[in-house]
């Protein structure tokens, strides 16, 4: 007889119409009484430990497993790496499911939210594959949720087509944010509006749901809308939407934080009043275990610069040196702390960083020693180290886009034979690897015409040479190469101009101005006497071409800008909008 008079079988029967009622409360009762009687029943400790997991009490029935585990055994294998899942202690609650005997329907389920919270999302896809394959039971659309939120999440997703259902807003969704990760905005856009008219739907038919549940269901779906019309560049449209998913005050921690964090990139270092309320939003209490870890991330890198940006510098070391600690090959950090720097006028200083860090990881190099070429050139004096540190850069070394920076940099220092030796080094690199190619031409073309701007002829004829040799209509080069040659070729000279159509082919086809305008014809122009050659000194030459720093003005300094403006637009990163939410259904037991 148990204690107040009723059986043991009495007290059974009370804990299983409990059960059935969902009364868990009540029937922890009644299996206490039946464990003082048997303390070490496996059946009523078992009941109380699910019984504590429907009433939430995951840290009190970790602890009854744990007290009785000799007892227990593997009954409850499930039921404890639910707890630990629970409990946040993804890592335990994965070693849990994977020394379990017997994979059953219910480990799998949650072997997939685990590698789905651990950012397996590979493995993941292949759990919840399987799961659709062989089971046929109520939780089949739950499963293609979640499926469709693992396809979305994955880095691979442009090969991914599952040929799931789009018939819940759920699955919407979830393929909305697959279209998003390829770039295919507007798709998105309009499969968001399509999720939002099945939630209206499919909530408006349940009479206790109230426009405001909708509007609160609805609240994921809108900031993603926000975040595509941010991406779009419609920011006032964005800005709206955010500010009224905030004013749902929704209990999502994740989408809180996520939306509060796009609203602050959106403000960027303008009202930082509001960007510093809108921050504390993203500190919400387990934020951590509702968002991804470049998400995380990309959260904290902000906090880091919003601290920049309101001139709390000791927060913004602060913050950027913890992100350094957690990532040490991350460039991101280390870019936040020498804006800091530069905001304090410390350029030297932030240099040396970028430079340590950069020989510490040669694989975010590129970008740390563009960074340091742009300080360079903020310092004004200095523009011939920010070309030794561009052209340092192999990656980049051979790029129009750099020739083209390192040529005019180097003619604003008056060192002409340093822009040719750029132009040299990438034609050869082009000779070798594709010759002939367009961007070949090109540079070489370019090239041709640096020489003959700045006087040296000689030095352009084998580029000229190279032009003609390829289109020998081109009558516009072969001109250059006449005129190049008559000052160091009379003969060679004579010879090619046989190759000129005749004049009255030429006057209808040249412009006869144009052709003496060009950099080869420039000098035919001047009076005898002061024709230019190549056996005049560099410097009468150079004056020629390049017009001299009049006495009393000062030189121009590429790069140069308010110091406050440097800091400020130095991290391209600036307040990246972190990616939004994906709709994964976890957090569900069956028991």
């Amino acid at each position: 007889m148990a204690s107040g008079g009723l059986s043991v079988a009495s007290l059974w029967t009370e804990v299983n119409r409990c059960g059935q009622n969902g009364d868990y409360t009540r029937a922890l009762k009644a299996l206490a009484k039946i464990l003082q009687e048997s303390r070490d029943d496996v059946t009523a400790l078992h009941c109380k430990v699910v019984c504590l997991v429907q009433t939430g009490s995951f840290k009190e029935a970790l602890n009854v497993m744990n007290t009785h585990s000799k007892v227990l055994g593997s009954a409850v294998v499930f039921e404890k790496a639910y707890c630990e899942y629970r409990l946040n202690r993804v890592e335990s609650s994965l070693k849990t499911i994977e020394s379990a005997s017997e994979q059953t329907d219910k480990l799998k389920e949650l072997y997939g939210q685990v590698l789905y919270r651990l950012e397996r999302y590979d493995e993941c896809k292949s759990v919840y594959t399987d799961l659709i394959r062989n089971s046929q039971d109520e939780y089949e659309e739950e499963r293609k949720t979640n499926l469709a939120a693992v396809v979305a999440a994955m880095s691979q997703w442009e090969n991914e087509d599952l040929g799931l259902p789009e018939s819940t807003y759920e699955l919407c969704y979830n393929t909305a944010c697959a279209l998003i990760g390829q770039g295919k905005l507007t798709e998105a856009l309009n499969k968001l509006q399509q999720a939002e008219e099945l939630c209206r739907v499919s909530l408006s038919e349940d009479s206790d749901v109230t426009e405001e549940d909708i509007e609160s269901e609805l609240a994921v779906i809108h900031s993603q809308m926000a975040y595509i019309m941010q991406l779009q560049g419609r920011t006032d449209e964005a800005l709206q939407l955010y500010n009224q998913v905030i004013k749902l005050k929704p209990s999502d921690v994740g989408l809180l934080a996520v939306t509060a964090n796009n609203i602050i990139t959106i403000n960027k270092d303008q009202n930082v009043f509001d960007s510093k309320k809108k921050v504390k939003l993203t500190n919400t209490e387990g934020v951590e275990y509702k968002l991804a870890r470049k998400q995380l991330q990309a959260i904290d890198l902000n906090k880091a610069l919003l601290a920049m940006y309101t001139n709390q510098a000791e927060q913004c070391r602060k913050l950027s040196s913890g992100l350094q600690s957690q990532n040490p090959g991350q460039p991101q950090p280390v870019l936040i702390q020498a804006a800091q720097l530069c905001r304090e006028k410390q350029h030297s200083r932030a240099i040396e960083l970028l430079q340590q860090f950069s020989e510490q990881n040669p694989e975010s190099a590129p970008v740390i020693k563009l960074t340091m070429a742009q300080l360079y050139l903020v310092q004004g004096t200095h523009v011939t180290k920010a070309c030794d540190v561009l052209r340092s850069i192999k990656e980049f070394k051979h790029k129009s886009g750099m020739v083209s920076a390192l040529v005019t940099m180097y003619s604003h220092e008056e060192d002409i034979d340093s822009a040719i030796d750029v132009f040299k080094q990438a034609i050869d690199h082009y000779q070798s690897q594709q010759p002939g190619s367009a961007a070949h031409l090109a540079l070489v073309r370019e090239a041709a015409n640096f020489k003959l701007k700045y006087g040296r002829k000689k030095e352009a004829i084998s580029d000229l040479e190279q032009l003609w040799k390829q289109n020998p209509k081109d009558v516009h080069t072969l001109a250059q190469l006449i005129s190049a040659y008559s000052l160091v070729d009379t003969n060679k000279a004579k010879s090619l101009s046989k190759h000129l159509p005749s004049a009255d082919t030429m006057s209808f086809k040249l412009d006869v101005d144009e052709l003496e305008n060009s950099h080869g014809a420039t000098n035919v122009r001047k009076k005898a006497a002061k024709v230019v050659g190549e056996n005049l000194p560099k410097e009468q030459r150079e004056r020629s071409y390049y017009r001299g720093r009049k006495k009393g003005k000062k030189k121009e300094q590429i790069g140069k800008g308010t110091q406050g403006a440097t800091a400020g637009t130095l991290i391209t990163l600036n307040l990246a909008p972190g990616a939004g939410c994906s709709g994964f259904s976890g957090d569900r037991v069956i028991l």
